[in-house]
Order: C-alpha cells, then structure tokens, then sequence
C-alpha cells in the first residue's frame, strides 16, 4: 500500500494543475477521469491535438483577478449607461386644457407628451369619467402634432369633467381633470366663422394667401359687413377651414374651402345667419340658412 500512495504521489500533478485520462470522445464532447477515478465531461474542441483514449492531459486553471476588475468596471459602466438612458426618466402625465367652447362643442388640447424611451400604447379622452369612443392619436409624433380633439353633442349651457388617460409601456397616466361649461344661446364668442365666395366680391375665388385682417373687406362687401358683425357679438373669422371652424359663410357653392366644409361637415350658411343671430342676440339655427336651402 505504501508503494501504491507513493507512485499514486509521484504521478499527482502540481497544485495548480489537473490531470485527467482521456476515457473517450464522441460528438465533440470528451469523457475525462481524474486520478480519485472521478470522471466530467469536457469540450473536446479545447483538448490539444493527437488526443485519444487512454491520453493524459493536464488542465490548468488560474483565478484571473486582472481580468475580474476589468470586466467588474465595464459592467459597472454599462450599468450606469442603462440607468441614465432608461432608469432615471421620470414620467409625467398629460396635461389638458380647453382651447373654445360653444354651445354644443368644445376643443380639448393637451400639452407636449414626454414619455422618454418608452412607447405609446394609447389615449382614451373621458367624459365625466365616461370614455368617449373618439379616434385619438396612435403614435408619439402624432399626438404631439395633432395634440387636440372636438367632442360634439353636448348640452346647452351645462358642466361637463374632461380627463386623459395615457397609457405606455411604464404604466397608465391621468391628467387632472378640466371643467368645461357650454355656451348658453345668448353667448356667441364660440363661434368662428371661415369665409368662401360671394357675388360681390372683385374676386370671386378668396385666396386665403391674400387675405389679411381687414383684407377681407376689399374682396367682399358682404365678407366685410359679416365680419364687423362677427367680431361685434365677440365671435372670431378666418379665410381658410381648420378645426375651430363652426361656420361657413359664403353665396357661391364651389371652390377649395367650400369643398373642405362639405366634407368637414360644417355648416355652410348664408350671410343672413350672422345677421339674424346679431338681431336676436343668440344663436340662430343653422338649417334655416343653410346655402342649399
């Protein structure tokens, strides 16, 4: 037994090494045995060339701290990258507010989104906690572009609660809540009326790239008379259709912004309409005096 330890001794390899029989390789996988016969299973791929069953090998395997710091302060590095890239954003939610009112619509505007790198995956506006079933805006770009929606079909003169939700990858945002209070009849500052053709004018088709201010009133006298009435009953006028458009006056049923009210669905209206709602001091139904008519 003596003779066994002391040969068994002789063939140890040093500390830092390990020495294994090569019992067999197959399939890019070798099959090593120690000399406490203990065997482990070892990528052939790393054995040094010639080797076959019944080869001894010496592993040597050494702690390298050099590399451990190295790879300790690159990640710390990528960690602080990925914190300040993703971790540290705080977010914010929406916040709204009322662009006009009228007696049975108003425009809800909300401020820039910064959602930082996470996605938008919806906005849903609310009505007194209702959700409305309205076309929101579906990507970041566009609902910063498009950053305002129109509810229509509300009630005279009463109080209404608007509030958005946003939702993102982070979670789902609230904005605080607005209050809007529609126009009674009597009160005609929500309307904003954009101008078409009339037959007076000098020429008949309005460029709106022509007209400024009072402009208006050396294309059309009718233009210029409406727009003095516009502005004494505390309503606004344009040359060109956009969403703050309630009305359309013109007497002439053709050309671009004509085209654009029809298929905006505005209400294009004679000139009679305006005057009517300045002599009875309210809003004056527009079917009355619809051009069709």
């Amino acid at each position: 037994m003596q003779v066994l330890a002391e040969i068994s001794k002789s063939i140890a390899p040093p500390s830092d090494k390990s020495q294994f029989t090569v019992g067999k390789i197959d399939a890019g996988m070798a099959v090593l045995l120690t000399c406490e016969n203990q065997q482990i299973e070892f990528p052939s791929i790393l054995l040094p060339e010639g080797v076959k069953t019944g080869s001894v090998v010496c592993i040597n395997v050494t702690r390298d701290t050099v590399q451990e710091v190295s790879r300790k302060i690159n990640f710390d590095k990528l960690q602080d990258a990925i914190f300040h890239e993703f971790g540290s954003f705080v977010q914010h939610p929406p916040v709204l507010s009322v662009r006009s009112t009228t007696q049975t619509s108003c425009i809800i505007e909300w401020s820039k989104l910064d959602i930082g790198k996470d996605r938008l995956l919806g906005l849903h506006l609310f009505k007194n906690n209702q959700r409305l079933p309205l076309n929101l805006p579906k990507t970041l770009k566009s609902a910063n572009i498009n950053n305002f929606v129109k509810v229509s079909g509300l009630e005279l003169n009463l109080d209404y609660e608007f509030s958005l939700e946003m939702k993102t990858s982070s979670g789902t945002f609230w904005s605080d809540a607005v209050k809007v209070k529609t126009h009674s009849l009597d009160n005609l500052t929500g309307i904003v009326v954009a101008f078409g053709q009339f037959e007076d004018a000098s020429n008949s088709n309005l460029n709106p790239d022509d007209l400024e201010d009072k402009s208006i009133t050396k294309r059309s006298a009718t233009a210029g008379k409406c727009a003095e009435v516009i502005e004494k009953v505390g309503g606004k006028w344009s040359t060109q259709i956009d969403i703050n458009v309630t009305h359309f006056i013109c007497q002439i049923p053709s050309g671009p912004q004509y085209d654009l009210a029809t298929a905006y669905n505005i209400p294009i209206v004679k000139p009679e309409w305006i005057f009517a709602c300045e002599a009875d001091r309210k809003l004056q139904p527009a079917l009355a005096y619809y051009l069709s008519r």
